[in-house]
């Protein structure tokens, strides 16, 4: 007991490690401090217990009267100085500290919160001195941290981040976050876009570091390279797929495989296929049936189409998007459904938002209900199927929840039509600064009243500055030709151009005159 009285100071709070049994404590505490941050930014019980297990030394509470009102917790990483374009999920592993390294040479902040009603009490320093001992004692040559931004949204009207962090610094603004870690000792380094989806700091955060000046060099040999992002390059492949009358379903398997092996063939890692492909089934029913009973009998080959694509999936190790397929849910509606299948033999789905009038008349079709972000090991991801593209709440909603790559399956009749999708996904890609991928239809399936003419170009869409091609296209195939379309997709330079572009969007729209947000929760679907 004298033991715990010397660790409390004058106020009753005491500092000290984390146990297992302090987890739902923490939660609490931590949806306290941070009311406006979204689920997915936030840790529940689940990732805190792998953070202690990883790094049990580096994980710090602040308690009162037998309850948890602040808590720290940090991790030690080996940083690329020439690459200091991290969000929170890369230099966490998504928070669960798989990259932690104890040959490390950096400890790394990644959280520090009081409850509302103990902060400006000095809780916060009392854990940063903690944290300042911790890197001491271990002989870590700094700490580095990723800071929000809390109170820019305020000032964004009329200062940049940059000035804002200026103002700040110079006292002559406030920040909750920004004013107290300056207050700790740490340097501001940089400021970054979406290092975390925070819509008080409109998804900015600094770069912080507090150098360790007794740091000695010679005690510390460093093994191993420094940590960069997983994946900074991706190398997609887009199938512009004609579709023509089958005989047989083997012949669709041999359509389908010959894209999955030339995806494989030129070491690509995500394949896109097109909205509703798998029209060229309906030659294989029944002429006779109206479209809304024939649209339903290739509903009902969604078992052999999903294992076609995972086969192909995990006997070459791609993300295959592939295209949509006509899917009836438990209520007995018929959704367009676009499927993701990974290399590990998972599926995941995003429904069809908006419904074309030809769908509704031809085949009943209902919009669904869902928008989700893919979560990939190679970066995340997002799929809008053809006319979702045409309304850009979608994408700028996508890219709020990180997406830097998305998906455009489409299909189109005629050239009007497709430019329609092709102008949209163009502004989508640069008012979000993000990649986007199309793949549609060739072909005519005669007979098919449905399905009778298609107009496609399959393109991969840029943003338009100095990082990327000069008219913002990368790769465009020969409209009307079954080809394929390639592409290696620079995800860093995507980072780099939202924060130094010759303009940028997603810093400079007006938070105080609009803003964009959903009545939907946004999924974030971690892919595996």
């Amino acid at each position: 007991m004298a033991k715990k009285r010397a660790a409390a100071g004058d106020d009753g709070v005491t500092i000290r490690r984390w146990k297992k049994s302090d987890l739902p404590a923490i939660v609490a505490c931590q949806r306290a401090a941070y009311p406006n941050l979204p689920n997915e930014s936030l840790q529940d019980e689940r990732k805190l217990g792998m953070q202690l297990a990883a790094f049990p030394e580096g994980q710090f509470l602040a308690e009162a009267g037998g309850e948890v009102i602040g808590y720290s917790t940090s991790l030690i990483v080996i940083l690329d100085d020439e690459s200091p374009w991290h969000s929170y999920d890369e230099i966490t592993a998504s928070g669960t500290f798989g990259t932690h390294d104890p040959a490390g040479d950096t400890l790394y902040g990644s959280d520090i919160a009081v409850t509302p009603e103990w902060q400006s009490q000095g809780v916060a320093s009392r854990l940063y001195r903690r944290r300042k001992t911790l890197m001491k004692r271990l002989n870590l040559r700094r700490m580095v941290a990723g800071g929000r931004l809390p109170g820019y949204a305020e000032h964004a009207k009329r200062l940049s981040p940059m000035q804002y962090v200026e103002a700040v610094r110079q006292g002559a603004l406030n920040d909750p976050a920004l004013s107290a870690h300056l207050s700790a000792g740490y340097e501001v380094l940089g400021v970054h876009y979406g290092y975390l989806s925070d819509t008080d700091s409109m998804n900015y955060a600094t770069l912080l570091e507090m150098p360790n000046k007794s740091f000695d060099p010679a005690r510390r040999m460093i093994a191993g390279a420094p940590i960069r992002r997983t994946v900074r390059k991706v190398r997609v492949c887009a199938a512009q797929y004609q579709v023509r009358p089958l005989e047989s379903w083997d012949q669709f398997e041999r359509q389908v495989e010959f894209f999955a092996d030339t995806a494989n063939e030129y070491h690509c890692h995500f394949l896109l296929f097109p909205e509703m492909f798998t029209a060229q089934l309906f030659s294989l029913i029944s002429p006779d049936l109206s479209s809304m009973e024939a649209v339903r009998e290739v509903a009902a080959m969604h078992e052999g189409y999903k294992n076609l694509c995972l086969r192909m999936a995990e006997k070459h190790g791609l993300y295959l998007v592939g295209g949509s397929h006509p899917v009836v849910d438990e209520a007995g509606d018929l959704l367009n459904v676009a499927h993701l299948f990974t290399p590990a033999g998972n599926v995941y789905t995003q429904p069809k938002l908006h419904i074309t009038p030809c769908e509704r008349d031809y085949y009943d079709m209902q919009p669904g209900d869902t928008l989700r972000v893919f979560d990939t090991p190679f970066g995340r991801i997002g799929i809008l199927i053809c006319y979702d593209i045409e309304f850009p709440e979608l994408a700028r909603l996508l890219t709020q929840h990180g997406v830097e790559v998305l998906f455009v399956p489409f299909a189109t009749t005629e050239r009007k039509g497709y430019h329609r999708v092709r102008y949209c996904a163009q502004a989508r890609a640069v008012e979000n600064m993000i990649y986007v991928v199309m793949a549609g239809c060739v072909g005519n399936l005669p007979q098919v009243h449905s399905f009778l003419i298609n107009y496609g170009q399959a393109a991969v869409c840029t943003p338009c500055d100095f990082a990327f091609p000069k008219d913002g296209i990368m790769a465009e195939a020969e409209p009307n030709n079954e080809m394929v379309v390639i592409a290696e997709l620079d995800l860093n330079d995507l980072a780099v151009q939202r924060s130094i572009g010759t303009v940028r969007p997603l810093q400079d729209k007006r938070n105080d005159l609009y803003r964009v947000t959903s009545f939907i929760p946004i999924e974030t679907v971690h892919v595996r």
